[in-house]
């Protein structure tokens, strides 16, 4: 059995958990109102506002007017992550962190310890929130779409546990846009075949699908009949590590876009530090609203786990592989590849008969050391990097 676990809007969780006077306040993390930022999370009093992540923090006030804007800690966001990561840890060593608020758990084998995954999902929730006061969602299935479905369909504090027999009665009332893939475009097109529900789709024919949507339509139908073979892949053995969003709302601004990817582009690069990797292959993933899906990489001369060197090689990616005028982009994403097992002083070793370099290298490194720190004490308008000032 898989688990997927998703903490409840995390980061404005925990800033609220750190002020309990703001519980009951439309409260969002992210950038400033005069730059080009954007909501990196929302509670659930704002999203009531239309308030959600990615969303530029200007539209953001001028749909709650009210909303309590916060800066972000990734620093300390990442050490509560590391915390939640040690309780996964007690339960399976098979973890796929998405990003550091999410993760797929395979219990199959642990339930011979700890009782049905059931069990196993409710010691999780109470460990959570007895541990770090906060609240994670929890969904159980047999793979990892259902799971990932069961975990969102009762936020906030949701459990929704889906057995192999339940699948179809689980799957056949929903919407069909609770479909992975199913954005906008493809569920009006949908619902002019008359498919409204996941059952809709079920029914129809496969070769059908594959005559109108080419192979994503062939992928739609085994996620309607609840198909999905993916393994749960531990971070431990992973060929690369990514995050990647997908935008409620398509977006066309290349500014706001680079501000998101640069928040990727930090996650990512905490992740590789928290896992002692360097990386020396840097993708960029970008996904228009038509499913056009364009995939870039560049392979530096070096592995790295440093931030600016991470975000200025795809930054470049960005700028200089994609279309001047992008179409509308529904989902981005950066990952890293190329592992080296180690510290990045192997990096550093590159460059120890090219003093500048080095010197650079190691002032990079720093750069990243204090500035989780500084984050995490005094908060991300203390110290942000030029690309979110702007």
């Amino acid at each position: 059995m898989i688990i997927h676990a998703d903490m409840d809007a995390f980061y404005a969780s925990v800033e609220i958990r750190d002020r309990p006077e703001l519980a009951d306040k439309p409260v969002a993390v992210g950038g400033s109102v005069e730059g080009r930022g954007v909501i990196s999370a929302a509670n659930y009093v704002a999203r009531r506002y239309g308030v959600h992540s990615a969303l530029p923090t200007v539209t953001a006030k001028r749909l709650c007017p009210d909303l309590i804007l916060l800066p972000g800690r990734m620093g300390f966001y990442a050490e509560i992550s590391q915390h939640i990561r040690r309780i996964f840890e007690r339960f399976t060593p098979l973890i796929e962190p998405l990003s550091l608020d999410e993760a797929f758990l395979d219990v199959t084998h642990s339930e011979k310890l700890f009782g049905p995954a059931q069990n196993i999902g409710q010691q999780i929730k109470h460990a959570v929130k007895a541990e770090l006061d906060l609240v994670v969602s929890v969904g159980i299935a047999p793979n990892k779409f259902i799971a990932k479905i069961a975990s969102d369909i009762d936020k906030p504090d949701g459990f929704v546990f889906v057995s192999q027999d339940q699948i179809q009665a689980f799957l056949d009332p929903l919407p069909v846009k609770r479909i992975w893939g199913v954005g906008k475009t493809t569920e009006k097109q949908l619902q002019q075949l008359g498919i409204h529900s996941v059952r809709d789709l079920r029914l129809q024919a496969k070769e059908n699908l594959l005559q109108r949507f080419g192979e994503h339509g062939a992928h739609l139908w085994e996620l309607a009949h609840g198909i999905d073979h993916r393994p749960v892949v531990s971070e431990y053995d992973a060929k690369s590590i990514s995050h990647e969003i997908t935008f409620p709302k398509n977006i066309t601004d290349r500014d706001i876009l680079l501000s998101v990817l640069l928040q990727l582009t930090e996650q990512v690069g905490t992740r590789l530090r928290q896992q002692e990797y360097a990386g020396r292959t840097v993708h960029l993933k970008i996904r228009y609203a038509d499913f056009t899906t364009l995939t870039r990489s560049h392979t530096m001369d070096h592995a790295s786990h440093v931030t600016s060197e991470l975000w200025q090689t795809v930054k470049t990616l960005f700028t200089s592989k994609l279309p001047a005028k992008l179409p509308p982009v529904r989902l981005l994403g950066m990952g890293v590849s190329g592992f080296d097992r180690q510290d990045s002083e192997y990096a550093l070793q590159q460059d120890l008969f090219v003093p500048d370099g080095l010197k650079a290298k190691q002032k990079a490194k720093q750069i990243d050391k204090v500035s989780d720190a500084v984050k995490e004490r005094f908060g991300a308008k203390a110290l942000r990097r030029g690309r979110v000032v702007k």
